[in-house]
């Protein structure tokens, strides 16, 4: 009878088999990666569960590559590597990217790999044009729903960060820009506009990092910053969204200047 067990037991399928070993190479992987994160003193996405699900880490730190060109546009990402950077499982990886795609961040390209989308000048139009539709109306549901511990919050982001109107780095700029638009559009109470509101400002933050740089004028975002925050401190709903409808068609009118100024510009001679 013994004998029997054991000889049904040595008969596993093919299939079972692999799957068998397959699933233990998973585990010493896994096993390999969290004792080279101890090693090296790092924690890594494995054991930082209370910053949210792995694939929302693994999502954030992706997406803030992307934003600030630490990947380039149109650079091919390879997954491996990225669980290697990120000392990450393949699964939350693998879903993080799928969720960059849906953003327009990403595209996943099968058997060739995934490639960081470019934004050109034609797409950032429609992306500030996007802007001036759904933060107006974010910014009139902020005015109507301001506490004034939340108005004097606002008012307060709208003068720091900017290098009191002087020049300021790229990455302090974008830092408070983040924070204004993240603010004002938490207070408007909709997440749904909130959300898509997000990913339209992070894709022009993006546009910073490679063309804005050149329009940036912190005394001018500073001012009006501030008119859009006592806009809402007011409780001004139409006027809160008309400084936010100044406030980006400022920015389309001095990225369209610069484009133009590069469009003019000669070649190079060889």
């Amino acid at each position: 009878m013994a004998k029997a067990k054991a000889k049904a037991g040595a008969k596993r399928t093919p299939g079972r088999k692999r799957a068998g070993v397959q699933k233990a190479k998973s585990a010493v992987c896994s096993a390999k990666t969290v004792a080279k994160s101890a090693k090296a003193g790092k924690p890594g996405l494995r054991a930082k569960p209370k910053g949210g699900s792995l694939t929302a880490q693994a999502y954030e730190q992706i997406k803030e590559k992307i934003l600030t060109l630490h990947f380039l546009p149109g650079q091919y990402l390879n997954e491996g590597a990225l669980c290697a950077l990120l000392d990450a499982g393949r699964t939350p990886v693998h879903q993080a990217l799928q969720r960059l795609e849906l953003e327009g961040l990403v595209e996943i390209m099968p058997r060739k790999g995934v490639v960081v989308q470019p934004d050109n000048f034609a797409e950032i139009l429609k992306i500030l044009d996007s802007r001036v539709t759904v933060e107006a109306e974010l910014a009139r549901n902020a005015a109507e729903h301001a506490t004034a511990e939340d108005a004097r919050e606002l008012q307060r982001l709208a003068s720091e960060g900017y290098g009191n109107g002087q020049p300021t780095e790229v990455d302090t700029f974008t830092r408070a820009d983040r924070a204004f638009h993240a603010k004002l559009a938490e207070m408007a109470e909709n997440p749904v506009l909130r959300d898509f509101a997000r990913t339209l400002h992070e894709r022009s933050i993006r546009y910073w990092y490679l063309h804005l740089w050149q329009t940036m004028n912190t005394k001018a975002t500073a001012g009006e910053h501030k008119a859009i925050a006592d806009m809402v401190a007011k409780r001004d709903g139409a006027g809160a969204a008309r400084a936010v409808s100044r406030h980006i068609e400022s920015l389309r009118e001095r990225l369209t200047r610069v484009q133009s100024a590069a469009q003019r510009r000669p070649l190079p001679s060889r």
